[in-house]
């Protein structure tokens, strides 16, 4: 997989996430093995205005190219000048958001919006790619709302404009992450377009990987809500590729396992106060549907260090039924086993 000057070693790559895919998250899923990995997207006027929260989500480490970087916003002077004031930060792939469908966005005219008027669609990208060397790809949606179904017309213009590759993601703006993928109109760009097409939406595993390559031609894989809680699905994909056997989700001894070396590349990151506060949804998702895991879940929420969240897994690791914790009054967590 070609994207530009950038080599993919396999076509699975992590999806851009806001809130999901800062340095600890992505840095896990390139060692379990997806072909990229995206940063959380930056707003380029937040950039503009030197905004210090939009700082740490730059932060990119050798260890996990190759990386890239998602800006968005709607005027093109801004993103094209963001775009070159980042450009020497060591990120492969500058990303254009056009598919985000939070309403704080798209309110804004930014995000899947820009889907709704595509020759200033076509003026940021242009802008940018003339503003960078660095490989410019973009994220759209199969359009605004099922009356606005522009995937093929935005993937044209993207191309036109210079763009390296576009990713699909097979719903509407109005769907949000609702409803099934329209793998179709993954399809319908491919055979529209000559740049690489990376398809989005279901894949979850190596059999649906392989279905969405299958139907619709395209050249790689994003995979995004899949991935949350479970890095393992990129070693999934690459074993099955190589030996036609999906080797299964990990143990739950793995499991925590991954669950504290997490917390401590959070902490690292960011602190202990905050890397425990990010750690309860992270937990929840890496614990979903397993046995017992709505009393850790519950218990998570009252977990302040990691070694109390240490404490918590251990007790759920030995196959305790969780109630509610209590604090002790030398502020450790006490998990009771209910039999």
């Amino acid at each position: 997989m070609q994207i530009g000057t950038v080599r993919l070693e396999c076509p699975y790559i992590l999806a851009p996430m806001a809130g999901v895919t800062d340095l600890p998250f992505r840095l896990l899923c390139r060692e379990m093995g997806a072909g990229m990995v995206c940063a959380e997207m930056v707003s380029a006027k937040a950039l503009s205005f030197n905004n210090r929260n939009t700082l740490p989500l730059l932060k990119t480490e050798e260890a996990e190219r190759p990386v890239s970087l998602q800006l968005f916003g709607s005027d093109p002077e801004i993103i094209s000048a963001m775009a070159a004031r980042i450009e020497p930060l060591p990120f492969d792939i500058l990303d254009i958001n056009m598919g985000c469908p939070v309403p704080k966005v798209t309110g804004n005219g930014e995000g899947s919006a820009l889907m709704k008027d595509p020759l200033l669609a076509g003026r940021i990208i242009a802008r940018t790619v003339e503003a960078v060397r660095k490989p410019v790809t973009v994220k759209i949606r199969k359009g605004f709302d099922e009356k606005h179904v522009n995937a093929v017309e935005i993937a044209h213009i993207a191309q036109e404009s210079g763009a390296a590759a576009v990713a699909v993601h097979g719903r509407t703006r109005e769907q949000y992450y609702r409803g099934e993928a329209d793998w179709d109109i993954i399809r319908e760009v491919k055979n529209a377009v000559s740049i690489p097409v990376i398809g989005s939406g279901d894949v979850t595993d190596p059999a649906s990987a392989q279905a969405m390559m299958r139907q619709t031609g395209c050249d790689a894989v994003m995979i995004g809500r899949a991935a949350r809680g479970n890095p393992w699905v990129f070693k999934r994909l690459n074993i099955f590729d190589r030996t036609g056997a999906d080797p299964g989700p990990p143990a739950q001894e793995e499991i925590c396992d991954m669950i504290l070396r997490h917390a401590r590349m959070l902490c690292a990151f960011k602190g202990e106060m905050i890397a425990m506060r990010e750690m309860r949804k992270h937990v929840g998702w890496y614990t979903a549907g397993l046995p017992h895991s709505a009393g850790l879940r519950r218990g998570v929420n009252d977990v302040t260090t990691y070694a109390q969240l240490e404490e918590l897994l251990g007790v759920w690791h030995d196959g305790a039924r969780l109630r509610q914790p209590e604090e002790t009054g030398n502020g450790s967590l006490s998990p009771v086993s209910t039999g």
